[in-house]
């Protein structure tokens, strides 16, 4: 198994999709969420369970979430 030493550019390493979605929601809020992404589980009565439960079994939203969150961890490392 790699070390953490040899990804230390990847955000997603060591990230679980509950943290990801945690982290989402905390910086921009479901609603947002919702908008970027349009899923029902962000849009309808949103909840971590039920998010992880649909993006579990959806790849391409699954990936999609990543690729935010990828591209938000980024974002926020150039602007420091």
């Amino acid at each position: 198994m790699p070390s953490p030493s040899e990804h230390p550019h990847d955000p997603l390493h060591g990230m679980t999709l509950e943290k990801i979605l945690i982290q989402l929601v905390e910086d921009h809020g479901w609603e947002e969420m919702g908008e970027r992404i349009r899923i029902r589980c962000f849009q309808l009565d949103p909840s971590i369970k039920s998010s992880l439960t649909f993006l579990r079994k959806t790849p391409w939203a699954r990936e999609k979430v990543e690729r935010w969150f990828v591209a938000d961890c980024r974002r926020k490392h150039r602007s420091r």
